[in-house]
């Protein structure tokens, strides 16, 4: 490909080949099977073709559409079985590989954003991308000083783009969503539309990892890379090798995977209260493991100010569900807007909605697996399930739509990992209102907008 697509039109004839190509080959496949067929090679080879399709679909436009698959990526370990091999394998390229753009394009942003003197200011740049992602692709280089750096350069029109996708891809929700059995996919376009502006500005990236990089100096359990100059399509960061938490997923021991589990639970919660920010986009891309077992945590386009920490009334909404305190329970979530006016739920339906969040902590160590995540997703996406029609009668607050995103991001990537850690000692120490007593006047999140 030579420059990112900018026209909506063509942009939308390439989402719709997805669900179109789906569908086409669901029929050749159903005819198959009359023709006497095996069910269970027919079925592998359509889910492998519309795997390809993803990736080849969702890489090449980048922009919202990649992003959308990222996002999706998270959640990868809800699907099914029978369905899940062959989109593991192309929603986990899209956590960090796509097409490059040409070298002369990167030129001619760098020339933009830097200056056309901009060679001066390194020792040396490789035009070879290190990893092409959504609305960016970052190079290997050396600063002007011998630090080893990373430069994230932003595809020109990616702003066009990613507005153009979000679009599209509202529109084609339903159908997106035999991509993923399993998984809503109208709450990932929603969280996307709300931080659309922000990721766009590499300067509003800049100074969030400023702030984690500062408070994170020297911590014995998490790195994050200084920042080195930055503009608004343009960063540059000291370079962090380690092992991608991808390959952490597939190929690292029970120790590292453990490790990565409890880090990542560490990082998502104690974040608020160190930093003042929520790191919003939990996607494996983001992390990876260093040689002395630091977390590395990489892209801070999306994050969310918290100058107060978590907000408590999330802390006691997870303990009375622990607890079965329903009645108390229920009259929180309708304090915080989280029950839909005229509308109510039963004891039980709260309890299996609320499972992904809850059996972590119902005891001291919790072992995050593929099977129990597809066990309590799955009766989640069927229409006829209580969780279903419980879904139906609750709302997400926009101050709570970031957070619960890290949260099932995190459950996601527990399960990937097939970690065991002490997640209940970790809520217990860094989230606000889980052990401490009820105070009526603090009840509502504490979340700039």
């Amino acid at each position: 490909m030579s420059e990112i697509e900018r026209k909506r039109s063509a942009r939308t004839r390439k989402l719709a080949r997805i669900p179109l190509g789906i569908a086409g080959r669901a029929a050749v496949g159903y005819g198959k099977k009359l023709a006497g067929g095996d069910k269970g090679e027919i079925n592998a080879q359509l889910s492998a073709k519309a795997a390809d399709q993803l990736f080849a679909v969702l890489g090449e436009l980048k922009g919202g559409a990649m992003k959308f698959g990222q996002a999706l990526s998270v959640m990868e370990a809800a699907i099914p079985d029978e369905f899940a091999e062959p989109y593991r394998d192309a929603l986990t390229k899209l956590q960090a590989e796509a097409p490059p753009m040409p070298t002369k394009t990167v030129h001619r942003v760098l020339d933009q954003q830097l200056g056309t003197k901009w060679r001066e200011r390194f020792k040396s740049f490789d035009d070879t991308p290190t990893a092409s992602a959504s609305i960016g692709q970052v190079h290997r280089a050396v600063w002007s000083d011998g630090r080893d750096v990373a430069v994230k350069v932003q595809y020109p029109g990616a702003d066009e783009a990613l507005k153009a996708d979000l679009k599209t891809l509202g529109r084609f929700a339903n159908l997106m969503a035999s991509v993923m059995p399993g998984t809503d996919v109208k709450p990932v376009l929603a969280e996307l539309n709300a931080r659309m502006e922000e990721e766009l500005d590499y300067r509003i990236e800049a100074n969030n990892q400023r702030a984690f990089a500062k408070v994170l100096d020297g911590d014995p359990d998490f790195a994050v890379p200084k920042v080195v100059a930055s503009a608004p399509k343009v960063v540059v960061t000291e370079w962090m090798t380690g092992t991608p938490l991808s390959k952490v997923i597939k190929h690292g021991t029970v120790e590292e995977r453990n490790r990565a589990g409890r880090l990542f639970a560490l990082f998502a919660f104690s974040s608020p209260a160190r930093v003042g920010l929520l790191h919003c986009d939990p996607h494996p891309g983001n992390f990876m493991l260093l040689d002395d077992g630091r977390l590395g945590v990489i892209d801070f386009g999306a994050c969310a100010p918290m100058p107060n920490g978590l907000p408590p009334a999330l802390g006691r909404m997870v303990r009375l569900a622990s607890e079965e305190r329903f009645d108390e329970l229920i009259d929180l979530l309708q304090n915080n807007n989280f029950v839909l006016a005229g509308k109510t739920v039963t004891d039980r339906e709260i309890d299996e909605y609320l499972r992904p969040f809850t059996d972590p902590i119902k005891s001291e160590s919790f072992h995050f697996t593929r099977s129990w995540l597809q066990k309590v997703a799955g009766t989640a996406a069927d229409f006829n399930s209580s969780q279903f029609k419980t879904a139906r009668s609750l709302n997400l607050p926009p101050e709570y739509l970031m957070i619960f995103r890290v949260l099932l991001g995190g459950v996601g990537i527990g399960a990937q990992l097939d970690a065991e850690a002490e997640y209940m000692k970790i809520l217990a120490e860094w989230l606000p209102g889980f052990n401490e007593p009820e105070d009526d006047d603090d009840d509502r999140a504490r979340v700039l907008p």
